[in-house]
């Protein structure tokens, strides 16, 4: 649990559910309304662009797709910064691992390792750069917090 979190307090402590969307008031609560409305259209230290995408998921297949997907999304983010990284696209990788389909996240990234297999980390950087930026271009996903 997040210290600090009023929406993780609320949730377990006050209401006696996983989060927000389980609980009977989400829809009339006001402070998760400010929430959501805000994260429709800037970020604090992680992106909120897919913020509606998840709850609806959640709402309609549950927590454990969902925690499979995250771990899916985790292991090609850890793929990312292992083989991709040079030192100055962590923030970058992390937005693009929240932001873009699974789908799309694991083309790129074997895209990535076939084009750029003898390349320097800082080449591969470029190549792994590219290929999000396209997709992302294509799908109007911003790979950078909204401030």
């Amino acid at each position: 649990m997040a210290v600090g979190c009023p929406f993780i307090i609320c949730a377990i402590k006050k209401m006696s559910v996983e989060f927000c969307w389980d609980c009977g008031e989400n829809e009339s609560c006001e402070k998760w309304k400010r929430h959501r409305e805000t994260g429709k259209e800037r970020d604090s230290f992680k992106s909120y662009q897919k913020l509606e995408d998840d709850i609806n998921f959640i709402k309609l297949n549950g927590i454990k797709p969902y925690d499979e997907q995250q771990r899916i999304r985790e292991s090609l983010l850890v793929r990312m910064l292992n083989e991709f990284n040079e030192g100055r696209s962590k923030s970058y990788y992390c937005i693009a691992a929240t932001v873009m389909a699974v789908n799309e996240l694991r083309s790129a990234v074997e895209e990535a390792a076939t084009v750029s297999k003898s390349l320097s980390v800082k080449e591969r950087s470029k190549k792994m750069h590219a290929i999000l930026d396209s997709i992302a271009l294509k799908k109007g996903y911003r790979l950078n917090l909204r401030k």
